[in-house]
This record gives structure tokens, C-alpha cells and sequence, in this order.
């Protein structure tokens, strides 16, 4: 499958621990299936950053992945999606327990919620029920190197 990194470098070698810690599934290296997601995170990061979009293209072995690796998916913000999120922006060390992880991504759309919900300004129930109103995006995080090298291909990189 092909999947896109969004930012303002060029990322022909990717390395998980690179990444900022406390995200929404830990640190690693973050890709997603859909182009106008990564566009739109590499114009918000190159704005930043005042510097160029670039578009990070990979061919992901996801079969095999799936396969043979330690994988996590989450197939909608709900209730174990919306705990895994929260530890993990606490510092919390879940993650640790998987290769790959996917899932919905907490953006802009989904961000004030959570917080809301973790400053205990909102109840889960709450918080939970605005949450099933957003369509789930897909973002994929690989946590372990030795994924990264052997089933993730940089094939091209671009300026959208």
C-alpha cells in the first residue's frame, strides 16, 4: 500500500525516535493511506516552520505487517481509542506494546474534546458522544525501527 508522510523535510530514512514524545499513539514514525490528510499536514508544519510542503511517498508491506508484527488497530473513536489517546498524551508507555499502530487521528477536530476530557472539564460519556459525530481519518504509527527498514520503502518525495 502507499503511504504519506507530510512535513517540510525530505525523509528518505526514517527513524522512530525522531519523533516527539506524548502523540497519540507514542513515538514513532507517522504515515497515513490518505494523500489530502498528509497534504494538509505538511502545509500546517511547513507554515510553522516557514518553509516549503513536502510530501513523503513509501510503499508499506501492510499484509505482512499485519502478519508478523505486534499490530494495533482502532476502527473508531471510542472508548478504548479515546483511553489509549489520553495515557499516551500523558506520558503514558501503552504504545510500547506495538510494532504498528492505527487508527483515527486526534486533530484539530477531535483535539478540544480530548483535552476537555482530560482536564476533567468533560465527562468520557460526553466527550465520547461528540467524538462518534467525526468520521475517523487514518493515521499509521510504526513504533519499532526494524519495521521501518524492513517493510516501509521511501520511493519519493515532492512539494504538493
Amino acid at each position: 500500500m502507499k503511504v504519506y508522510h507530510g512535513g517540510s523535510v525530505e525523509v528518505t530514512a526514517p527513524l522512530v525516535e525522531v519523533g516527539r514524545p506524548n502523540l497519540d499513539f507514542g513515538r514513532g514514525f507517522y504515515v497515513t493511506d490518505i494523500l489530502p490528510q498528509a497534504k494538509s499536514w505538511a502545509e500546517k508544519v511547513a507554515l510553522r516552520k516557514h518553509d516549503l510542503p513536502i510530501i513523503n511517498v513509501y510503499e508499506f508491506d501492510y499484509s505482512e505487517v499485519v502478519k508478523k508484527c505486534s499490530y494495533k488497530r482502532f476502527y473508531a473513536y471510542d472508548d478504548e481509542w479515546l483511553e489509549f489517546i489520553v495515557s499516551n498524551r500523558k506520558g503514558g508507555k501503552e504504545w510500547r506494546k506495538f510494532d504498528v499502530i492505527e487508527g483515527g487521528v486526534a486533530n484539530d477536530r477531535v483535539v478540544d474534546t480530548i483535552e476537555a476530557y482530560i482536564s476533567g472539564m468533560a465527562t468520557k460519556d460526553w466527550a465520547l458522544q461528540r467524538l462518534k459525530t467525526y468520521a475517523p481519518n487514518n493515521q499509521i504509527c510504526i513504533t519499532n525501527q526494524e519495521v521501518v527498514q524492513k517493510y516501509l520503502k521511501f520511493l519519493k518525495s515532492y512539494n504538493p
